[in-house]
């Protein structure tokens, strides 16, 4: 399906940077591990199956866990189209770059801010979900007012940790992969070996939880399971300036993030339905919180609260590895001078090397969409589908723009190239991504006020239109000068001595 390009790696990273037209700032700290196991966290296996299982069990029973099968399926064509793109255009910032050398100014401002906000959105969705394990931790009741306090102050804690540089953000991410592993794996087997209740004629069985309508709806609902789990390996390519050799072990990382995380995660969620007792009482709402109930009954109180504190440590890391990509972003963004308060988002700590300012704004927006979650009904399954939704279109945004690249004569000279298989993977992502933003944003709670049961398609629009209506008035996809729409006039580049890479 590929084929690798040797290409300039090592001291010429900033002189590919600078052809790009960007001047090096950040430090390239990040080893290929790192790099993946930012990307790992932020798919995050333990946070994306834990937060969720509940919920998604209860709507479409176990035979929800064949989402994870199809999410992967679909996400990894796009990991193949991002992977070719950053490969060529090793740039900070992630979708908003790869949209602007792909398609020009306007698409490549509209990426980055659908995608920016459902990152903040993303951010506040799961330092909300570590909220009832906080509680849960420290032995007390979580309330809406105290999953607020919780949720904040995951955030502040990422926060500080982000402040302390690449150097450290790689050694947390790597601290926050091992805790995903024993959080996933060895609790999984564990659960599998000694606390199994279920064979596995159950994945088949929908337990009624269609209720009086089709199951197929039953399932779209509970499909959120396997689309909130697999976007996080973009996030590789957000920081593509602090990776020495981008173009080849981007590619790589997020490839892995796919397979490993992907695995991870189906085992997860299959070691967690094996281990229900009793699904009739999780459809019909007896058992709420059925996580927690597994965890207690399968370690006892104590054990239970050690494994919690192993999940803290992967929520933890997923925020942060959430918080870095956001605040990549709005740092590529500011110094294109993109957006509001450009000159202070796009000032750089050469003490720590990163954007302070812009990382504040990755913890000050995400604070607010926790504040004002108070006033939804089931918060967090509106927040984690706005997410999706808006992450989504923005990987769709860029998917469109490689597709009319190629059109137009675009040839990918990157270290990863897809070959003759471009075009077809481009549109099996395409029509994937389509699909997967109807099922998100459908409706799904009738019961409650039409705004509340729309809320996921009305926040996409206000976005939207907001974005819209910014660049109309403040046009500011015309303030940069850096180059837009020039991907098939990008030179291939020099050779370099093979082996040189690790």
């Amino acid at each position: 399906m590929n084929h690798h390009v040797d290409q300039p790696a090592g001291g010429d990273d900033a002189a590919r940077l600078e052809s790009l037209g960007y001047k090096s700032e950040f430090r390239r700290d990040m080893s290929l591990w790192a790099n993946f196991a930012l990307g790992f966290t932020y798919l995050s296996p333990v946070v994306g199956i834990y937060t969720v299982f509940g919920i998604t069990l209860a709507l479409g029973g176990p035979p929800m866990i064949w989402a994870l099968l199809i999410a992967g399926l679909g996400q990894l064509l796009v990991a193949l189209v991002f992977g070719e793109v950053v490969s060529q255009f090793p740039l900070a910032g992630g979708v908003y770059p790869w949209a602007r050398r792909l398609y020009g100014r306007k698409w490549a401002w509209m990426t980055g801010w659908v995608y920016l906000m459902a990152l903040f959105s993303t951010i506040a969705g799961v330092a909300y979900g570590a909220a009832p394990y906080v509680a849960s931790f420290m032995g007390f009741e979580a309330g809406v007012f105290s999953s607020v306090v919780c949720a904040l102050g995951v955030l502040a804690l990422a926060t500080v940790i982000n402040f302390m540089g690449t150097k450290v953000l790689a050694q947390a991410a790597i601290i926050g992969f091992l805790a995903e592993i024993i959080g996933a794996l060895v609790v999984g087997i564990y659960l599998i070996a000694f606390h199994k209740h279920q064979d596995l004629s159950v994945l088949f069985d929908t337990f009624g939880s269609e209720k009086q309508g089709s199951y197929l709806a039953a399932f779209c609902a509970a499909s959120l399971i396997g689309v909130f789990q697999y976007y996080g390996f973009e996030a590789c390519g957000d920081v593509a300036e602090e990776v020495p050799d981008p173009g080849r072990r981007i590619p790589k990382s997020m490839r892995r993030t796919i397979y490993i995380g992907g695995a991870a995660a189906t085992f997860v969620c299959l070691a967690l339905t094996l281990s229900v007792v009793d699904f009739n009482a999780v459809i019909d709402g007896t058992n709420v919180d059925p996580v927690s109930t597994i965890l207690t009954s399968a370690f006892g109180p104590v054990g239970a609260w050690g494994v919690i504190g192993v999940v803290l440590i992967s929520f933890l890391s997923c925020v942060m590895s959430l918080q870095a990509a956001a605040s990549r972003l709005v740092y590529a963004y500011a110094r294109d001078r993109m957006i509001f308060c450009s000159a202070l988002l796009a000032k750089f700590s050469h003490e720590k090397f990163v954007p302070p300012y812009a990382l504040l704004l990755s913890a000050v927006v995400p604070a607010a969409v926790v504040v004002g979650s108070m006033i939804s009904t089931d918060a967090l399954m509106k927040i984690i589908a706005f997410s999706s939704v808006g992450i989504y279109i923005a990987f769709q945004m860029v998917v469109f723009a490689s597709i009319r690249a190629r059109l137009k004569g675009w040839v990918p000279t990157g270290e990863y190239q897809l070959g003759k298989w471009g075009m077809p993977v481009n549109l099996g992502a395409l029509a994937y991504g389509v699909m997967a933003i109807l099922v998100i944003g459908w409706p799904r709670t009738p019961d409650v006020a039409w705004y509340d049961n729309w809320i996921v398609l009305l926040s996409a629009g206000l976005v939207i239109g907001v974005g819209l209506l910014y660049m109309a008035i403040a046009r500011p996809h015309l303030r940069s000068d850096a180059p837009y729409g020039d991907a098939a006039a990008q030179p291939s580049h020099p050779p370099r001595a093979a082996g040189s890479i690790a």
